[in-house]
């Protein structure tokens, strides 16, 4: 989803149209949406991570590994 964000951004900064692509991005937002309610209804009540936490637990990780690798040696 964030390859066709990009994509619609770049062509809205360059002044083209980018109806396809827009077109696109609502089409995966239902869809994620319709998953999210899925799993609502099948029982899911956890709180979602949002980008921030995601980006934070990447970062989090990236930061573990050097550690993780000179505790093996």
């Amino acid at each position: 989803m964030a390859d066709v964000e990009a994509s619609v951004r770049a062509l809205v900064n360059g002044d083209c149209d980018c109806t396809e692509q827009a077109l696109a991005q609502i089409n995966l937002r239902r869809k994620i949406n319709l998953l999210i309610d899925e799993w609502k209804s099948a029982g899911g009540g956890d709180v979602l991570p949002d980008v921030r936490d995601r980006m934070r637990l990447r970062s989090l990780k990236n930061v573990d590994k050097p550690a993780r690798v000179l505790a093996r040696r």
